[in-house]
């Protein structure tokens, strides 16, 4: 029998508070197999682990229960600790007391009880532990960036400049994202081509950085350390090591009447284009929907004006296979459509407009080459509403329930500049608050008030009519002088919520990342550990994960940098030793169990077989790699004979801790 330590943290008054500490120790104490229990403040400080280890030694202890905190936290920390004291690290269990007793029970002989019971659990699992040994596996020392947006490109330069190699995978043309569409950032005022323009020509010409731009991530294999990734290159019908990008297949193209959706569908490019003038790489795109030489064979003037014999009509999607030590996702965000809010009547007019159409409208490299003119008759409006909160904070089934914590600030900008711009035009803000949480933000607010003028009105707008006369009524409550308003605009704005990129979610199925119910991309721990995944090697960059600013997103882009860097410097990564493994002679070859494995760890072989009457037989038996196999567990409640089964929470030690907790 095993000779069982347990210790129950107070965690201060997080566990304390709700559960009696005292009795739980005492409780735990009288189960066999059970030699040393007690209770300690805080048991993952010095003092706390110093204890640990002396006990261990002090009645020779085999095993270690810790009544604590979520295993998420302080997992890592306890089994070092018992391993200093020469314990097997996997001899070690934590019943988390604090999130699933004393964080959901205000009841504290309820939290005490259920306590007791997650501690004999524990107790029963360790009872049939049997120590392990944690294998090894090289790291490839290279690191992929799913996007290229500002938070892949930052996050690509810094693991460059540790001397990794890094591709990026961006599903667009051109890098760069949705800073590229803007025209400055706040609070500094900045023009947003000037910072970024110098980060993507320096990813370009950086010799460790590869650019796949017009690709996406087929499929992706394998574990951290040594990810099998395949890349889907798509056909631009251009040489892309040929084409020099001087354009000139984009000023003859006859095709002139295609929706341009860099500027949002409010002004036409052609079928063959080049994003911007900075796109990085700087190549010319054929769009096969609308170029009349892929639809119908007929045209062929971009080939013919091409001195430099780049236009290729017969290229198709070509594939890259690639291994890479770690995975990074910089997927980025949209805005979300606005036209199913019927009382804006973002439908009914072209003078309602998005923030991010504004921007459009504004940018000296927009539709209107930077002046603001009315979408409906190119004339200058003087009279502007901007309406916060669209989308955002709403129900779910309305909207977003989160804050997109951009909208703010930028619509701050937006009032500020126009007022700079064009002081005849009156600038009217409804809003619900006013979230001004960044370093010299609240600041930059007050200017747009004080200095500019722009009349923020706390409420919010029940509806905008489209008049004969071109204008817009725009219906509103002001709930400081609690009265109904009506404002006769030229033009709307709505600062429409963020969301995660359409390709999230099919992405995360892909690395077997977890997401939230809005399809941001989970972090491991939103305090301790923000910028990696519950997936081992894939790191989180930027918007994905949540919504932020420029300056937080960069920040957020080099900290996961670091991470990577960490990573890839290790020759050798420590494998998990809870690992699957097959029990040949129940095995029947169904391959259920290879067919749910998301890393590709099971496989199948011909063994020979002593049978009872003493013949030979050939049998095909499932086969586990334990550096691939993560220990998921898929395939133990897939199999159904019962043959494979997971060492360290095999069935026996499962049932034995529902035993415990139904006794």
């Amino acid at each position: 029998m095993q000779r069982i330590g347990v210790f129950v943290c107070w965690c201060g008054s997080n566990i304390a508070a709700t559960v009696d500490v005292e009795r739980v120790s005492q409780a735990l104490s009288k189960e066999p197999g059970v030699v040393f229990s007690t209770n300690y403040q805080y048991m993952c400080s010095q003092t706390g682990q110093q204890m640990i280890q002396e006990k261990i030694h002090e009645y020779g202890l085999t095993g270690v229960v810790i009544c604590s905190c979520s295993p998420r936290m302080h997992e890592q920390t306890f089994r070092k600790t018992c391993e200093k004291a020469g314990l097997n690290p996997y001899m070690v269990e934590i019943a988390n007391i604090r999130e699933q007793c004393s964080w959901i029970h205000k009841d504290k002989e309820a939290g005490t009880e259920k306590a007791i019971i997650l501690g004999r659990a524990a107790i029963a699992k360790v009872h049939l532990n049997a120590p392990l040994t944690a294998g090894s596996s090289p790291v490839t020392k290279r690191a992929l960036v799913i996007g290229g947006g500002i938070a892949g490109i930052q996050t690509a330069l810094d693991i460059a400049e540790a001397g990794f190699e890094v591709d990026i995978v961006e599903k667009q043309p051109t890098i760069g994202g949705k800073m590229t569409q803007i025209d400055k950032t706040f609070p500094t005022l900045d023009c947003a081509a000037c910072i970024l323009t110098p980060k993507m020509v320096d990813c370009a010409q950086n010799e460790k950085i590869h650019i796949y731009s017009y690709s996406e991530v087929e499929s992706v294999g394998g574990f951290v350390g040594n990810f099998h990734v395949k890349i889907r290159r798509k056909a631009r019908f251009v040489k892309e090591d040929v084409c020099t990008g001087c354009g000139l297949c984009t000023e003859k193209c006859p095709q002139k009447k295609v929706p341009n959706e860099f500027n949002l569908g409010m002004d036409n490019r052609r079928a063959i284009y080049i994003p911007f003038a900075q796109a990085v790489p700087k190549v010319a795109t054929i769009d096969p929907n609308y170029c009349n030489m892929l639809k119908n064979g007929k045209c062929g003037v971009c080939a013919k004006v091409c001195s430099a014999g780049a236009i290729d009509y017969k290229q198709t999607d070509t594939f890259v296979e690639e291994k890479y030590g770690a995975i990074v996702v910089a997927t980025g965000f949209n805005p979300i459509d606005v036209s199913k809010y019927g009382e804006y009547a973002y439908d009914q007019s072209k003078d309602v407009i998005t923030s991010l159409e504004f921007e459009r409208l504004t940018n000296a490299a927009g539709p209107t080459s930077g002046t603001l003119l009315r979408p409906s008759d190119g004339k200058h409006p003087h009279t502007i509403v901007f309406v916060q909160c669209v989308g955002s904070r709403c129900t779910p089934e309305r909207g977003k329930q989160y804050c997109s914590k951009i909208c703010c600030m930028y619509t701050a900008k937006h009032a500020m500049l126009t007022r700079e711009k064009y002081p005849d035009t009156d600038v009217y803000v409804f809003y619900i608050d006013v979230r001004t949480p960044g370093k010299n933000f609240d600041e930059f607010y007050r200017r747009a008030v004080e200095d500019y003028g722009v009349h923020y009105i706390k409420g919010a707008v029940g509806k905008v009519s489209p008049q004969a006369d071109g204008t817009l009524d725009v219906q509103a409550s002001d709930l400081i002088m609690n009265e109904q308003l009506h404002i006769k605009a030229d033009l709307v704005v709505l600062a429409a919520a963020i969301e995660p990129d359409k390709s999230a979610r099919p992405l995360a199925t892909k690395l077997t990342a977890s997401m939230d119910t809005n399809d941001f991309f989970t972090e491991a721990h939103p305090k301790l550990r923000p910028v990696e995944s519950p997936t081992a090697g894939i790191f989180l960059s930027g918007v994905c994960q949540g919504p932020k600013d420029i300056p937080e997103t960069v920040s957020q882009a080099s900290a996961c940098a670091a991470k990577v860097i960490g990573l890839l410097v290790k020759d050798k990564l420590t494998c998990n030793p809870c690992v699957a493994h097959s029990n040949e002679m129940m095995c029947n070859g169904c391959s259920q169990c290879a067919n749910v494995c998301p890393y590709g760890a099971i496989t199948y072989v011909e063994k020979e077989f002593r049978m009872p009457d003493r013949t030979t037989k050939v049998r095909r038996v499932a086969s586990v790699n334990p550096a691939v196999c993560q220990g998921c567990g898929a395939c133990t409640v897939t199999c159904p004979s019962g043959a494979m089964d997971l060492f360290g929470f095999s069935n026996n030690q499962i049932m034995a801790e529902v035993d415990a907790i139904c006794k």
